[in-house]
């Protein structure tokens, strides 16, 4: 009988610690089967966030390190100039990446830093109790904005992708999600592409992901799915940002 599915060998066979209808563990398996299918395991160094993702190492058959809070880029950055041979990535939400981490991340894009930056976007802190985020929407509530977020008191979401799209040194940038199952296709390919360019030299890609925190939410797995879909794709366009190879104009780090 020939099998059509299965576990890619690139993740480790335990219990996820993720709640039900979490994003987090589909995007473990795209980021899995596209190392598998690229063959570069046994090159892959797998830098955790800090956040509901900070166990990543317990399931990823690779070398895995952590830096601290949004440092992720900057530890990827001394990894990849240290071994140039190894394939980095940074995997980090968006309380990780577009709040404490926000200075790392845009000068990573702007050094064309020959890595990929894997970045869930689920609209709030999720591990740390469902304060709002940099990406919460207008409206959404939190514990930290309890009626909602408005933009007199806190601003309107940030839209990483398009911002680090316009830096020159931004190699590949594209959105997906994990919220249906052509969304889910997309992203896999969007995720093969930057690691392909890392493969290929061409300097710094992210992948941003749309996806799901029922638990933070106050929503069903059902409902979050369709939050995502109505609201989130509203505010966060997904496709393509950017997709330019930018390592012609990069000095070589030494």
């Amino acid at each position: 009988m020939q099998l059509l599915n299965k576990r890619p060998e690139s993740l480790i066979d335990i219990k996820t610690h993720y709640c039900p209808g979490c994003g987090h563990g589909i995007i473990h398996r795209l980021v899995a089967e596209v190392v598998d299918e690229l063959k570069i395991r046994e090159r892959m160094i797998f830098v955790a966030p800090v956040g509901c993702a900070v166990f990543a190492d317990k399931y990823f058959d690779c070398d895995t390190t952590q830096g601290a809070h949004g440092r992720g880029p900057a530890e990827a950055t001394g990894i990849k100039r240290t071994i140039p041979e190894a394939i980095v990535v940074s995997y980090q939400g968006d309380g990780d990446l577009a709040s404490i981490g926000m200075a790392e991340i845009v000068h990573a894009a702007i050094r064309s830093e020959n890595i990929t930056v894997i970045f869930v976007n689920n609209t709030i802190y999720g591990m740390t109790g469902g304060q709002m985020a940099p990406t919460t929407l207008i409206g959404q509530k939190a514990t930290t904005c309890v009626n909602g977020r408005t933009a007199k008191q806190a601003g309107y979401p940030i839209h990483m992708s398009e911002m680090l799209a316009t830096i020159k040194g931004a190699s590949y940038v594209a959105r997906g999600g994990v919220h249906t199952p052509a969304a889910i296709m997309q992203t896999k390919q969007y995720i093969k592409k930057a690691f392909q360019n890392q493969i290929d030299g061409k300097g710094f890609s992210i992948v941003e992901v749309l996806s799901m925190c029922p638990t933070n939410w106050g929503k069903t797995p059902k409902d979050a799915v369709a939050f995502v879909k109505n609201e989130m794709e509203k505010e966060f366009e997904m496709g393509v940002k950017k997709d330019h190879s930018a390592a012609d104009d990069v000095v070589e780090a030494k």
